[in-house]
C-alpha cells in the first residue's frame, strides 16, 4: 500500500523526510489550538494555499482527498453557529438554538480553524510513504522499534480492509442473501470483517516473532532516513507560518487565547 500518486512519488516534496513533515504540520496547529479567532485562523490558511501548488500534489488529487474536511468546516461552523456561546445581538432563537454575533464570530473562526489545522496534514501525508515513516521515527526519533514496526504492519494492512469489504459483499450476494435489511447486512459484514481481521492479525504477530521482529537488541535498518537542510527548511516555514498567524492576530487585536481567564 502506498499513499503516493506517480507524480508526488517523483517530486521533491515526497523525498523530505516524514518526520519533518509531522513536525511542520504540528508547528502549524499547536497555536491555532491555542487560540479561537477568525484572523489568526484566516491568514495561516492563506498562506498554506499559497504553499499548496509546491507541494507536488495535483489539483484533482487534493481536492480528491481533502473533500472530507471542505465538508467537515462548515458543518462544524454550522453546529457552532447555532448552539454556540451566544453574545452581543440575537439573530434567532427557538428552543435550544440561539444565533447571535458571539456564535457567528465563532463559527467564522472555528471554519477557517479546521481548515488549517486539517488541510496541511492531510497535503503533507498524501506523500508519505509508509516505510518511509517508519524509518524516520525508529532513527530520527528513536521510538521503539517494535513499536515503530508493529505500527508499520498494522497500516499496511489498511489497504486490505477495502478489498475484503468487497469481497464479503459478493459472497453475500452470491448467497442470495444481500437483497434485502442493508441495515443488518451492514452489521453483519462489519462483524464478519472484525473477526477477519482479528485472525489475520493474530497470522502477522507470529510471522513477525518467528522473523525475530521481537528480539531484544539494538535493531538494524535496511534504509538510512536522512534528516537535512531539507528537512529543517520544512520545519522554518511551518514555524514562520504559525509566528505570521499569530503576529497578524496580536496586531489586530484579535487574539483569543482560549486557556486564558475568561
Amino acid at each position: 500500500m502506498t499513499l503516493l500518486d506517480g507524480r508526488a512519488r517523483e517530486g521533491r516534496f515526497a523525498r523530505v523526510n516524514p518526520v519533518a513533515k509531522l513536525a511542520a504540520s504540528g508547528l502549524i496547529a499547536i497555536p491555532l489550538v491555542l487560540t479561537l479567532d477568525v484572523v489568526s485562523a484566516a491568514t495561516a490558511l492563506v498562506l498554506e494555499m499559497l504553499l499548496m501548488p509546491f507541494a507536488g500534489v495535483r489539483w484533482r488529487e487534493f481536492w480528491v482527498r481533502t473533500w472530507p474536511v471542505w465538508l467537515a468546516a462548515p458543518l462544524t461552523a454550522l453546529t457552532i453557529a447555532l448552539y454556540g456561546e451566544a453574545g452581543g445581538t440575537v439573530h434567532l432563537e427557538w428552543f435550544v438554538i440561539r444565533v447571535s454575533d458571539g456564535s457567528l464570530e465563532l463559527a467564522a473562526a472555528t471554519f477557517f480553524r479546521v481548515l488549517a489545522i486539517a488541510l496541511p496534514s492531510v497535503v503533507m501525508f498524501l506523500t508519505v510513504d509508509p516505510t518511509d515513516l517508519a524509518d524516520g521515527l525508529g532513527q530520527v526519533l528513536r521510538l521503539p522499534a517494535r513499536f515503530v514496526m508493529g505500527a508499520l504492519a498494522g497500516l499496511r494492512m489498511v489497504g486490505l480492509f477495502i478489498d475484503d469489504w468487497r469481497a464479503l459483499e459478493l459472497a453475500r450476494r452470491a448467497r442470495g442473501v444481500a437483497d434485502r435489511g442493508r441495515i443488518r447486512r451492514l452489521f453483519g459484514m462489519a462483524f464478519a470483517l472484525l473477526v477477519l481481521s482479528i485472525r489475520r492479525g493474530s497470522k502477522l504477530a507470529t510471522a513477525m516473532e518467528s522473523r525475530g521482529f521481537g528480539a531484544p537488541g539494538r535493531r538494524t535498518w535496511a534504509r538510512e532516513s536522512r534528516f537535512g537542510v531539507a528537512e529543517w527548511g520544512l520545519m522554518l516555514i511551518g514555524l514562520a507560518i504559525a509566528g505570521i498567524a499569530v503576529g497578524v492576530s496580536v496586531l489586530t487585536g484579535s487574539w483569543n487565547f482560549i486557556l486564558g481567564p475568561s
